[in-house]
């Protein structure tokens, strides 16, 4: 199951201590080895785009795989 719990609408980033317990919350339904963390959408899920920088962009990549070296 592909959780999508990193916006892709804003620069913010989530806290990741957040996103761990949304993790841990989805744990008790499912195993932890069938979830996986991903941003919610593309970058530009719109034609519009979304007002993200390129380095805001890779910040959240960045996140993301930092979640989840520390979960997985």
């Amino acid at each position: 199951m592909v959780l999508g719990l990193i916006t892709t609408k804003n620069g913010e980033l989530e806290n990741p201590q957040g996103v761990k317990a949304r993790l841990s919350e989805a744990a008790q339904y499912v195993p932890l080895e069938q979830i996986c963390l991903s941003p919610q959408c593309g970058f530009a899920s719109t034609e519009e785009g979304n007002a993200l920088s390129e380095d805001q962009q890779w910040q959240k990549v960045r996140l993301v795989t930092s979640i989840a070296a520390d979960v997985w």
